[in-house]
């Protein structure tokens, strides 16, 4: 501040003729009066700076605190994951199974042709069980069955299932050999049809089941044919 005196005092030295004295106390004076306003605006200044980034610390606490609810991992309002969750809790982009398909839908899918228990003989052939759904055709011929469903409207024979005694072995596709209740089980496919076939007495039954019907399995077909005797 002394520097400040004389610098001014330098001045009024130098001043123009005619202007009034120079007042260097109170020009120093004035000058103290400002600084001192200097300094209390730059406290000022200093703890509304530190009351502010406080109040932002405090929000971006509660923003990660509303985002991270419902067990939902923290996430800062802005960041790039705002936008991945939709108010449901589904990632936006997905595809939330609606009431619709959750709800009163009817599958027709089959898992495979039921069997159950038989109390018929069909001519010199019975079996112990039978495909839900499959009737004999009639009439029934001595040494051949045929079964369909009610409501097929058709003659050919490669829709149905077909029992049928033979004196000899066919020869199967894919062939599988099991042994069930003493009775080789041969399981593979004829023409393209799934089939079966054992050896009973002299003779051997054969089952040909339904071209293109996936409803019928090896196991279907295999305890099928062990169920089966002949006469």
């Amino acid at each position: 501040m002394d520097e400040l005196k004389k610098l001014l005092e330098g001045f009024a030295e130098e001043a123009a003729e005619g202007l009034p004295a120079a007042d260097i106390d109170a020009d120093v004076a004035r000058g103290r009066r400002a600084l001192r306003r200097i300094k209390r605006r730059r406290r000022v200044t200093g703890v509304l700076c530190v009351a502010a980034a406080s109040a932002a610390v405090l929000a971006f606490g509660n923003q990660v605190k509303w985002w991270g609810s419902n067990g939902n991992p923290p996430v800062a309002a802005g960041g790039e994951n705002e936008a991945s969750v939709s108010a449901s809790g589904v990632p936006a982009g997905s595809t939330a199974p609606s009431a619709k398909d959750s709800e009163g839908t009817i599958s027709t899918y089959s898992s495979g042709v039921e069997l159950v228990a038989n109390q018929q003989t069909w001519n010199t052939i019975g079996c112990t069980l039978a495909p839900v759904g499959w009737a004999p055709e009639k009439p029934i011929a001595t040494n051949r069955v045929v079964l369909a469903q009610p409501e097929m409207r058709t003659a050919e024979v490669a829709a149905k299932v077909v029992l049928e005694r033979r004196d000899t072995a066919q020869t199967l596709a894919g062939l599988q050999v099991t042994t069930t209740a003493g009775k080789t089980l041969h399981i593979g496919t004829l023409d393209g049809r799934l089939a079966g076939q054992v050896k009973l007495a002299d003779t051997w039954l054969l089952v040909e089941t339904p071209a293109g019907n996936g409803a019928w399995t090896d196991e279907t077909v295999r305890r099928f044919l062990a169920s089966c005797t002949v006469k």
